[in-house]
């Protein structure tokens, strides 16, 4: 899992069968120190509560899309999100 911040969001008129309904959300990726870390990514909202500027964190690859397996279908997905952050704390 990582963290990320979300910056904007994705409209699709067509797409596949498995995200329809689902929405789908620009995120940057971040370090623990909350800076931006490599390039934007387009994950899933598997909570449906995400929206622009939450600190988010997210699965990749298989993972991503673990919380929305319907009847055992694989839904097409890079990166999911799994929750929002109320509060972060590092250590330094």
């Amino acid at each position: 899992m990582f963290i990320g911040k979300v910056t904007g969001k994705v409209v699709c008129t067509h797409k596949d069968e498995g995200l329809q309904g689902l929405k789908l959300l620009i995120v940057q990726p971040l370090t623990d120190k909350l800076q931006p870390k490599g390039k934007p990514l387009i994950a899933i909202d598997t909570i449906g509560q995400s929206g622009y500027g939450d600190v988010v964190y997210l699965a990749k690859s298989g993972e991503s899309s673990l919380p929305l397996k319907k009847n055992k279908d694989l839904i097409p997905s890079d990166a999911g999100i799994m929750g929002i952050i109320d509060y972060y704390y590092t250590e330094e």
